[in-house]
């Protein structure tokens, strides 16, 4: 249950950083009280599997998913770049993300 729970902290943690652009600085009540609730939604989700997942593969997998989902919606969302060394580095981190889950002490699903 921890690695779904992690699953779900990390697609929390891609809602509240792409969310965090709407905000304006804090200056949009709405876009930023969204955003609060979802970065403590996705902090409680962490907490959750950090119980019986090793903190370091917690939190590299955690940040792995955002900065992939972040990165995807990014090109999808804002128009930003898709050359093919993005894409590839994004592979590079998937594959981290995978290779950790794969090799990891912590508890399975």
């Amino acid at each position: 249950m921890s690695w779904i729970y992690l699953v779900i902290a990390g697609c929390l943690e891609c809602g509240w950083a792409l969310s965090l652009k709407y905000t304006d600085g804090f200056s949009k009540p709405l876009p930023s009280l969204m955003t609060a609730v979802v970065m403590i939604a996705s902090f409680w989700f962490l907490s959750l599997a950090m119980k019986t997942i090793p903190v370091g593969t917690a939190y590299a997998v955690w940040t792995g998913i955002g900065a992939l989902g972040v990165a995807i919606f990014g090109m999808i969302l804002f128009d930003e770049p898709r050359d093919i060394a993005r894409i590839i580095c994004l592979l590079l981190i998937l594959s981290g993300v995978i290779g950790l889950k794969l090799f990891s002490g912590g508890s399975q699903v």
